[in-house]
């Protein structure tokens, strides 16, 4: 099955200095949703980047429609409070 890497950054400036409670709450959405995918093989990777610039998704989807369903099914994209850019990928190398 193809690969898949999705991007997200926040809308809003200061998001990561101050979320708002509703951003919290999609957040623990968003980390519902693709703990979810994780545990059916769908989500390979994902995580935020450690200097608060961006998080990244690395999923298998059937195709490019596919993954964009899957993408915009992301509560945190969804619900505006991150936009999200998709990018066919093919892992070449993975690690244990």
């Amino acid at each position: 099955m193809p690969e898949y890497l999705y991007m997200i950054h926040p809308y809003r400036h200061g998001f990561f200095e101050a979320p708002t409670p509703e951003e919290e709450a999609i957040l623990d959405e968003h980390f519902a949703y693709l703990k979810r995918a994780a545990e059916t093989g769908i989500v390979l990777l994902a995580g935020p980047c450690t200097d608060d610039t961006f998080g990244l998704v690395v999923f298998r989807a059937e195709n490019e429609e596919a993954a964009n369903a899957f993408m915009f099914d992301d509560p945190s994209v969804k619900k505006n409070v991150m936009v999200a850019e998709l990018h066919p990928m093919r892992i070449s190398i993975r690690g244990q």
